[in-house]
């Protein structure tokens, strides 16, 4: 598939900007089409293994044709008939003459869309969850690179206790692993459609088989089996329950909330300077600001993953609103939504296994913030400590508040620096802990056990998953723009 640019019309961004080729061509026409002609094939070819007049010769010409597709006389039988499948009968026959009386028999139109658009987005949660794991992959090497490289958490976008760079990688795989446990759990759950008939009573092909339902069901089975799949819908009107589509969008939307999460995360500490998404040699930050270094990449990745946060709401209108055995206003809806969907996560990933492959870490301002506020936080541990040379607690505490309000005074309204350690150096009443002070002021002794919560969570529950999947983990992506 080559990708042709034009400037007289309008062009998806989604294809031409962001999505990567694969993704593209699940959905491509080319795909789609070939799939509904493998499934005539694969009706045929059960159909007359179980009786019915159609010879081999039939099926050797619809095999010779199933990725020749002639589309300027489906094309323009579309344009007489405005039928889409029907179209596409007719031009399939034009070539694969001998079996025009039999491609498509006892079929509905949804035999071929509905069971087509599942196979494609099976390949398309499939190929998600490469990147997923890929994805992973990055993030535990840069998690076990800085799990015991401290740094300020926040909670409120306020300083909170220390954690450490790896541990925040650790969160942002705790969700990709939640995602990846929801996907697999969907894919193992996706069935056909199956050979339904119009109504979903099979009536036709029940009418094929003279009475026979044996042979009815034995049609359907044989058929999943051929297209790779273990089961079909027990039941379905014409089409399959749309709330599949809903479950697909709403996973990719659960993918897409953790990608933002990551990407905003990235943004904040991007503007603390601590940590930097890849910024190429000749890449430009702003057209006024020559010395702006944007997370341009984040912020897309932001803003394609809200495009696929808004879509499960579609998804749900379109599922609630089928009219007993179907209506046909899901159709032109589901063209646009479920492409897109996937298109933009692709996107997203792609973005999300760039950045994180090449994450910058400043552990010169990460320090220096830390010295900011560290002192303020090690207030207990100085008063515990002087507590067991013989101190007074009570006595100790207030001197620990008033040096701690002057020092907070300098540091907010004075725009001075973080003296409170300098206070105390200078207090009597700490003299015990003074030999002691700079040492218990290690960064490292304020992380808890979020190194040993890093190295437990990936050993436990990320390496299983790349072990499963070890060619996903080496996958990599390019990002066009």
């Amino acid at each position: 598939m080559e990708r042709q640019k034009t400037r007289e019309i309008y062009e998806n961004p989604l294809i031409t900007r962001y999505a990567g080729r694969e993704m593209s061509r699940i959905f491509s026409d080319d795909n789609r089409f070939s799939l509904w002609r493998k499934l005539w094939i694969a009706l045929a070819e059960s159909e007359r293994e179980l009786g019915l007049p159609i010879t081999e010769g039939q099926l050797a010409e619809m095999r010779r044709y199933q990725n020749d597709i002639n589309y300027d006389v489906a094309d323009a039988r579309e344009r007489e008939v405005r039928h889409d499948v029907m179209a596409h009968v007719y031009a399939f026959g034009c070539q694969a003459k001998s079996a025009m009386p039999i491609i498509h028999l006892g079929a509905t139109s949804c035999y071929v869309t509905d069971n087509a658009e599942v196979i494609m987005i099976r390949e398309a949660l499939t190929l998600v969850k490469q990147k997923l794991v890929a994805v992973m992959a990055r993030l535990k090497t840069f998690a076990l690179s800085h799990k015991d490289l401290p740094t300020l958490g926040f909670t409120h976008l306020q300083p909170a206790q220390l954690t450490t760079v790896g541990k925040r990688a650790a969160l942002w795989m705790q969700d990709l692993t939640t995602d990846y446990e929801e996907l697999c759990f969907l894919l193992e759950r996706t069935k056909l459609r199956g050979v339904k008939g119009t109504t979903g009573t099979q009536a036709s092909f029940l009418s094929l088989f003279d009475g026979d339902a044996k042979k009815v069901a034995e049609l359907e089975k044989r058929i999943v089996q051929r297209l790779g799949f273990s089961a079909a819908y027990g039941v379905t009107g014409q089409t399959y329950p749309r709330k599949y589509d809903y479950s697909v969008t709403a996973m990719l939307s659960k993918i897409a909330q953790s990608a933002y999460k990551f990407g905003n995360d990235l943004r904040l500490l991007q503007n603390m300077k601590e940590m930097e998404e890849p910024f190429e040699k000749n890449q430009i930050g702003s057209s006024a600001m020559a010395y702006k270094r944007n997370p341009m990449r984040s912020e897309r990745m932001c803003a394609l993953a809200r495009f696929v946060l808004s879509l499960p709401a579609n998804a749900a209108l379109t599922a609630s609103t089928q009219w007993l055995e179907r209506t046909l206003d899901d159709s032109a809806n589901k063209r646009v939504t479920i492409p897109q969907a996937f298109l933009a996560l692709d996107g997203v990933l792609n973005l999300y296994l760039n950045v994180s492959e090449n994450m910058v870490v400043y552990e010169a301002v990460i320090k220096k913030h830390i010295a900011e506020e560290l002192p303020f936080m090690a207030t207990e541990t100085i008063l515990m400590e002087c507590v067991k040379a013989g101190g007074d607690r009570q006595f100790l505490h207030e001197r620990i508040r008033v040096h701690s309000m002057e020092s907070a005074k300098n540091v907010k309204q004075l725009g001075l620096g973080n003296d409170l350690l300098d206070r105390i150096k200078t207090d009597e009443a700490f003299r015990e802990i003074w030999d002691r002070l700079d040492s218990l002021m290690d960064a490292q002794n304020f992380t808890g056990c979020a190194a040993f919560q890093t190295e437990t969570f990936i050993r436990n529950e990320v390496d299983p998953i790349l072990k499963a999947n070890p060619e996903a983990a080496k996958l990599s992506a390019e990002i066009a723009v």
